[in-house]
């Protein structure tokens, strides 16, 4: 069974808007997840980050940690990373995936040319993530 928290388990999302942090690159982005797209994927390391676990819970997504388990890309209405470099950075949007990162890193690397200020949002916090629901 895939390591998930379920945030609300309330079956009803919220939207929220993620802006870019200090030194940041890209956004705004919406995030609302649906039953289709549930996830709130965080690759970033040491279990559930704050950023993820509080788009979870403004959204009534669930939270789901890439690194213990996998999940399909159509799954995930955001993934939450941690790269300063060019991997992680590129892959999410490549995917077609909203990715947000909680470094302040601007579009590099061999996977540049997928990175739109559509798709991607850099340097955030918890206190850049602002509810648009009631």
């Amino acid at each position: 069974m895939p390591e998930t928290r379920a945030s609300s388990g309330s079956g009803e999302y919220k939207r929220v808007r993620i802006e870019r942090g200090s030194r940041g690159w890209g956004g705004p982005l919406v995030i609302e997840p649906t039953s289709e797209k549930p996830l709130i994927y965080c690759v970033t390391g040491g279990g559930i980050h704050p950023v993820a676990q509080r788009i979870a819970d403004l959204t009534g997504g669930t939270t789901f940690d890439g690194f213990k388990s996998k999940a399909d890309f159509h799954e995930i209405a955001v993934a939450v990373i941690d790269c300063g470099g060019t991997a992680r950075v590129g892959v999410y949007p490549m995917k077609g995936v909203l990715t947000v990162d909680i470094h302040s890193t601007s579009p590099s690397g061999p996977l540049m040319k997928y990175i739109k200020e559509t798709n991607f949002v850099s340097g955030v916090t918890v206190d850049t993530i602002i509810p648009l629901d009631d």
